[in-house]
């Protein structure tokens, strides 16, 4: 019994800190956790209501994907990309994500592609509905199961990294402008065109799309953020978390 006990106080802390790994990537994404600036475990523990223990295991994993740098005894400090950065993510999700599309069109099941409509609703539903976290979670879900129907594991992989690493700054701003729902409207037509059998059509909106995307990137404030550079340590995100269970 013991070390059944100690299993599943593993399987409970590991859970936890996936939980809070998520929840810090969204706030990275929406923009709440600010580049060039730095956050102490402890501090965002206290807006989790958890312990520190696994708030900075997350940021350590955080850290592993490029998102955040640790800061000797502060804390740490939310990466900034550039603008070649950005351009350099959108080039290589292009180059695989629009054949790939292609491909799908031609191999996937009539089935498997209509699995997807409920998903690109709920994209649709939260930008409409200003459900920031919502719409980036049925995003990249979204994104990611289209490309899982190729089959290729390590290619999801790959768009999943890239992702996380060309996350939306400013996106709070253009939700507040209605920019985010023509975006949002793209999956729609994406899944039509697939269902259609328009290998080529698909191609050319999947395109379109991360262009589109990447001119939100632009448009969203720029990559630098306020306060860039600075370090607040301790400094509490633009609001607060909520708990983690």
């Amino acid at each position: 019994m013991g070390h059944l006990s100690a299993r599943n106080l593993i399987t409970t802390r590991e859970r936890l800190r996936d939980q809070v790994a998520h929840a810090l990537r969204a706030a990275l994404i929406s923009g709440e956790l600010r580049p060039g600036q730095v956050y102490s475990a402890p501090v965002l523990a206290d807006d989790f209501g958890i312990s520190a223990t696994p708030v900075r295991e997350a940021m350590l994993d955080l850290a592993r994907e490029g998102l955040v740098e640790p800061v000797r005894n502060k804390g740490f400090r939310v990466t900034e990309v550039n603008e070649r950065d950005l351009d350099q993510y959108t080039e290589i999700r292009t180059l695989i994500e629009v054949p790939m599309v292609g491909r799908v069109t031609r191999t996937a099941s009539r089935e498997d592609l209509e699995a997807l409509r409920p998903v690109a609703e709920e994209i649709v539903r939260a930008a409409r509905e200003h459900d920031l976290i919502g719409y980036l979670e049925a995003d990249r879900q979204f994104h990611l199961t289209l490309l899982a129907l190729s089959g290729n594991e390590r290619l999801v992989e790959t768009v999943s990294d890239l992702r996380k690493r060309s996350r939306l700054y400013g996106l709070t701003a253009l939700d507040e402008r209605g920019e985010l729902i023509p975006s949002a409207e793209e999956h729609l037509e994406l899944l039509d065109l697939m269902l259609a059998g328009d290998a080529k059509g698909a191609e050319k909106c999947m395109a379109r799309h991360l262009g589109h995307v990447r001119s939100l990137w632009a448009r969203g404030g720029g990559t630098s953020g306020a306060g860039a550079g600075a370090e607040q340590s301790a400094q509490r995100p633009k609001r607060q978390l909520g708990p983690v269970r």
